[in-house]
């Protein structure tokens, strides 16, 4: 349960910071910033506003650049969005996978201000041949040499997004988080938001747009987040793109131990990627099967919804908690692992084991006079 302790974020990874949102506090729509998770691969650069630039260019019609106080002076658009580390809940691959060992809290919700990038690509005018819109961001390094997939040398973190993509509504340049400006872990002075994507395509720090004719393979895209396909005859690697359906259990934490006839919420959040949630259900393990869990808030593209389940257990003992999505497109929270996903995309029913235990009983003292 939530107490009056500030609750305290969990460091994964000090160099670079590699840092996790405490889930089991879970209590607002919007996570706080000093809570939100935070995902470096190199260490975060420090840019002054007054010399940064934005440079746009490739197969446009007008290369430009930009400085920030211009892109603040376009007319502004907010977008509330979760955005979800695509290895958040690694660590529950059996056997361990490589890569930071998230639990559950790499994710989070925020509410996102900056100028659609569909905006700056028409200010530039996007030729009639371009494919994808790179993304460059100012943070650079070597990849860890003994990785399977390490880099030939200094890279800087790059991703593109396909062109109707990066025109759509769902795409930003975000120079506010929370309604303050990004803080330098968050991005500053600018970061992309991909409403419905996965983390990686949310390139922080992004100094360089290009515009490109051909799909873009660099590393972050050919050699690192991908997964592998079956639809069409033998598995072939695709990149990783859209959120999975999902819901996990915040509250309540794994060995909570609960009073036989007392009720109790069971409270969590759900997302998905390009669709909305529109059910979730709970499943309490006493053989009542799945039941439905009631959606919080008001329904809002891109963003994740909380949800809650009222439970009273009537009987003493072990008890095993799940829950599933299910979006408008009809996916479902798988029971089990998907063995194609690498080390990513965790997204099946992790269960919470709880313990049911009597009412305390009170003793009145006799007293004889």
């Amino acid at each position: 349960m939530p107490t009056s302790e500030q609750p305290s974020p969990i460091v994964r990874q000090k160099l670079p910071p590699n840092i996790e949102f405490p889930f089991a506090s879970l209590s607002d729509w919007l996570i706080p910033t000093d809570l939100f998770f935070v995902r470096n691969h190199f260490t975060s650069p420090d840019l002054n506003p007054r010399e940064w630039k934005l440079r746009v260019d490739g197969a446009v019609e007008r290369p430009i650049e930009l400085d920030l106080a211009s892109i603040k002076a376009m007319r502004s658009t907010t977008l509330p969005a979760v955005v979800e580390c695509a290895g958040n809940g690694r660590i529950y691959y059996v056997p361990q996978k490589e890569g930071l060992q998230w639990q559950n809290g790499a994710v989070g919700n925020a509410r996102w201000t900056g100028v659609l990038l569909r905006e700056i690509l028409e200010m530039a005018g996007v030729k009639p041949s371009a494919r994808e819109v790179l993304l460059v961001g100012a943070d650079s390094g070597v990849v860890d040499a003994n990785k399977k997939t390490a880099s030939p040398g200094p890279i800087a973190f790059a991703r593109s997004l396909p062109l109707e993509k990066a025109m759509a509504q769902s795409a930003i340049l975000a120079y506010s988080m929370n309604e303050e400006p990004l803080t330098r872990d968050h991005g500053y002075p600018l970061r992309a938001v991909v409403g419905g994507w996965f983390g990686m395509a949310w390139v922080k720090w992004i100094t360089h747009i290009t515009v490109v004719e051909q799909p873009f393979l660099g590393y972050w895209q050919a050699r690192d987040y991908f997964r592998w396909e079956r639809s069409v005859g033998e598995p072939k690697l695709v990149q990783l793109t859209e959120m999975e359906v999902k819901a996990q259990i915040a509250r309540p934490v794994e060995g909570a131990r609960l009073i036989v006839g007392q009720p109790y919420r069971i409270f969590d959040a759900t997302w998905s990627g390009e669709t909305a949630v529109r059910q979730v259900q709970v499943c309490t393990g006493d053989g009542r099967g799945w039941r439905e869990g009631r959606l919080l808030e008001t329904e809002r593209s891109f963003a994740w919804r909380l949800w809650e389940y009222m439970w009273t257990p009537e009987e003493v003992g072990q008890h095993i908690l799940r829950c599933r999505a299910t979006d408008g497109a009809g996916r479902v929270q798988p029971d089990v692992p998907c063995s194609d996903c690498e080390s990513y995309a965790a997204n099946w029913i992790i269960p919470v084991e709880v313990t049911v235990v009597p009412e305390p009983q009170t003793y009145e003292q006799e007293f004889v006079i």
